[in-house]
C-alpha cells in the first residue's frame, strides 16, 4: 500500500535533521581552526557523517500550511448549479473541487465565468467534467457533438483517437475545466444503450489499453487531467448503480479481464474513480468498492499484477445520487466512509452538505476514526495532481 505518513512529523524529522547538521558543524568549527567543507560525505570529529536535510516535498510543505478544515475540504468535490453557487462554496468553504454536470446552468461555460470562481478562492480548485463523448456529454452544445468510445475505437485508429482527445482537450481547457473523469477503461460487450455499453471501447482489454492510454494522453497533452473509471471494472456488472445495488463477477474473474486496463494505465499521471460496485472475493457483504478498505488497498497496491503501488488520487463515484451507495449511507456518513477507507477526493452533486460534511470529519479526525497523517496524504495528492504546490 502507498505509504501514508503525518506532514507534521515530516516538518518536525526535517527541523530536526536541521538542527543536528548545524550543530555538528558548529561543534567541528569550534575543535579546529580550519574551515570544514560544507560536503555531505565530509567526516566530522572523527565519526560523525554529515548529511544534508531530507528535501521537504513541496505538496507536503503545501499542505502544511493549511488549517484541518481547509485539508478536509481539499477532499471534497462537490457539483454546482452554476457561477453563484460555485462562488459561494469557494468563499466559504475552499473545497478542493467542482464538478458541472448535466444540470449546471450552461452560461458558467459559455461565458468564461469560472474565473470568477478562482477569483474567490485561496486555492483553486478543480474544474470537474463527466465529457466522455456520445452520450456522456456536457458540452456538445459547446463544442460540438463527439463519437462515443466504442465509435472511436470501430471507426479511428489508435493516433486518430488521441489526436481527438487533444482536440477535445483543448475545447475544455478553453472552458475553464481542469479534470475530465474520462476515459472509460470498462471492458463491456454490453448493448449500446446499457449502462456501460457505447461509453467502453471494446470487450477486448487490450483494445481498451491502447485506445483509452491514447485518450488520456491526448487529454493530458491538451492540459486536462484525466480520471479513468470506474475501478474495478463495471463492464459486466449485474446493473446499473444508479439504480440499485450492483455486482460483479468474483475477483479472480476480474483479474484475468477487467482489472487489466486499471493495471496497464495507473502508472500514466491519471486519477481512478472507483465505482460503487459489490466485488465477491474482494468487498464485504453490502460495502461496495466505492466505500471499501479491500477495494482501495488493492488500487494501491498495484491492482495484483505486480505493477507500481498507485500513488495518484483515488476518486469516488458520485455518492449522493446513486442508489447503489445512497440506500445504505446518507452523504455525510458515505463521506466519512469513502476517506477512511482510502479514498482521496469524495464526489457528490450539491454543495449544501458541505458544511455538515466537513463538521463530521473534523469530528472524525479528533475521535481518531479518521487519520489525521491518511488527510494530510490525501490532501498532498489533491494538491499534487491539480499542480496546486507547482509540481
Amino acid at each position: 500500500m502507498r505509504l501514508r505518513f503525518s506532514v507534521r512529523s515530516a516538518a518536525v524529522m526535517t527541523v530536526g535533521v536541521g538542527l543536528l547538521v548545524s550543530c555538528s558543524t558548529e561543534s567541528a568549527q569550534v575543535a579546529s581552526t580550519q574551515s570544514v567543507t560544507a560536503d555531505p560525505t565530509t567526516t566530522v570529529a572523527g565519526s560523525t557523517e554529515m548529511q544534508p536535510a531530507p528535501p521537504v516535498d513541496a505538496c507536503v510543505a503545501f499542505v502544511d500550511g493549511l488549517s484541518e478544515r481547509q485539508r478536509l475540504a481539499q477532499l471534497l468535490t462537490v457539483g454546482v448549479t452554476g457561477t453563484q453557487d460555485a462562488v459561494q462554496i469557494m468563499s466559504t468553504e475552499q473545497v478542493g473541487g467542482i464538478f458541472i454536470g448535466s444540470w449546471t446552468d450552461e452560461s458558467m461555460l459559455r461565458n468564461r465565468e469560472v474565473s470568477q470562481v478562482l477569483d474567490a478562492s485561496a486555492v483553486a480548485p478543480m474544474v470537474t467534467i463527466d465529457e466522455e463523448g456520445g452520450r456522456v456529454s456536457r458540452v456538445a452544445d459547446l463544442l460540438g457533438e463527439a463519437p462515443s468510445a466504442r465509435v472511436l475505437a470501430r471507426t479511428m485508429s489508435v493516433d486518430e483517437v488521441y489526436q481527438e482527445a487533444l482536440t477535445r482537450g483543448r475545447g475544455l481547457k478553453d472552458l475553464g475545466v481542469t479534470v475530465d473523469f474520462a476515459p472509460v477503461v470498462d471492458v463491456s460487450a454490453q448493448p449500446d444503450d446499457s449502462v456501460i455499453g457505447d461509453r467502453s471501447f471494446s470487450d477486448d482489454p487490450q483494445v481498451v489499453i491502447e485506445y483509452a492510454g491514447a485518450y488520456a494522453r491526448g487529454l493530458e497533452d491538451a492540459g486536462i487531467k484525466p480520471v479513468i473509471k470506474h475501478f474495478p471494472g463495471h463492464g459486466s456488472g449485474s446493473g446499473d448503480s444508479h439504480t440499485g445495488a450492483v455486482s460483479t463477477p468474483p475477483l479472480d474473474e476480474l483479474k484475468t479481464k477487467d482489472l487489466l486496463p486499471f493495471a496497464a494505465l495507473d502508472d500514466t499521471g491519471v486519477g481512478v474513480m472507483v465505482g460503487h460496485l459489490d466485488v465477491p472475493g474482494l468487498t464485504d457483504p453490502g460495502v461496495p468498492a466505492s466505500i471499501s478498505p479491500a477495494a482501495m488497498a488493492l488500487l494501491r497496491d498495484g491492482v495484483g499484477f505486480g505493477a507500481q503501488p498507485f500513488d495518484g488520487p483515488i476518486f469516488t463515484d458520485d455518492l449522493s445520487g446513486m442508489a447503489a451507495i445512497t440506500a445504505r449511507l446518507g452523504i455525510v456518513d458515505a463521506v466519512e466512509a469513502a476517506l477512511v477507507a482510502g479514498a482521496d477526493v469524495a464526489l457528490w452533486l450539491t454543495t449544501d452538505q458541505v458544511p455538515a460534511v466537513l463538521d463530521n470529519l473534523e469530528d472524525a479526525v479528533a475521535s481518531g476514526r479518521l487519520s489525521a497523517a491518511e488527510v494530510d496524504q490525501a490532501a498532498a495528492t489533491v494538491a499534487r495532481f491539480k499542480g496546486a504546490c507547482g509540481t
